[in-house]
This record gives structure tokens, sequence and C-alpha cells, in this order.
């Protein structure tokens, strides 16, 4: 299948956007954990990237809550169930890791999804960045902690500049 890619700005730096037969799959940041090679993102193309550009900006104007795109998210079955999981966590709000291992049926299985979380290929648009420790606390996020605290504070509506 034909990969293809290209490079947007945004509010938490460049994201690489990557298809996958012409449907997206993968949205990565500068230096996140997890993120493939270069050499794999295939041909620079923005063609098939438009309505999720579009999407992408409308997001980050605080316009829109749900992302509504086809995706192709490659992993195990396990992995497809939390990425299932995190695209059910509501705009501005929460789950701790614990929380969904539980709806997965797996109460001890928190790590695992830890993992899972973190071989997100789809970052933002499949928010990994809602899930938190048991704690409250932020903590496990391949984009960075301030990205995080940062993607959160944009969802509830705190401007950055109140962050710091």
């Amino acid at each position: 299948m034909i990969r293809q890619h290209t490079v947007v700005d945004s509010p938490y730096g460049p994201l690489t956007l990557v298809a996958t037969g012409g449907v997206l799959s993968g949205l990565y940041m500068v230096q996140q954990r997890h993120r493939p090679a270069e050499e794999t993102f295939g041909v620079p193309d923005p063609a098939p990237f438009g309505e999720t550009i579009r999407q992408l900006d409308a997001y980050f104007a605080g316009e829109l809550t749900e992302f509504d795109l086809p995706m192709r998210l490659d992993g195990t079955s396990f992995q497809q169930g939390v990425w299932g999981l995190l695209r059910q966590i509501p705009y501005g709000e929460t789950r701790t890791y614990g929380e969904l291992a539980a709806a997965l049926g797996s109460p001890a299985a928190s790590r695992a999804v830890g993992l899972a979380n973190g071989k997100n290929p789809i970052g933002i648009i499949v928010p990994c960045h809602r899930v938190i420790g048991s704690t409250g606390s932020l903590i496990g996020y391949g984009g960075g902690l301030d990205r995080k605290q940062r993607l959160l504070a944009h969802e509830r509506g705190v401007p950055d500049e109140a962050l710091f």
C-alpha cells in the first residue's frame, strides 16, 4: 500500500500526518516516544490530508470537540480495544488507566493499558492525552507531559498563559 505524509503546524509544534492507502494511519509529534522512523512515512504528499487538516484546525480553534475521520489503526486486538475506548472519552474529560482496564474486563491490566496507550499511532485525534494516573496526576504521555497538560487545558478552555 502507498504511504504518504505531510507536516503541518500546530500550537503544539509540527505534526507529521501519515496516510496508508489514502487513509489516516499516523499523527506524530516531534520528539514523540514510539515515533516511527521518518523513512517509514512514505512520500511527501499533502493530497490525502485535507479533511484531517480542516478538522485539526477547527479543534485547535476550539470549534471542534469530536473528530470524524476514517482511520487505519494497526495494532493488536488489545491495543485496538484500548484505542476504541480512548475515542469514547468525551472532550474535556479524563479517565484513568484503571478505569480503561476495568472497561476492557481486565481490571488488573492498567500497565498493559498504559503500554497500548503509549503506542497510539494517531495522537490528539485518538485522545490518549485524556488518560491520567489513578491519583489524577499527569503521567505517561508520549508527546511529553507539557503537551499533555496544554491539550487538557485547551479542552477545558484554559489559556496557555494561565498554566505558567
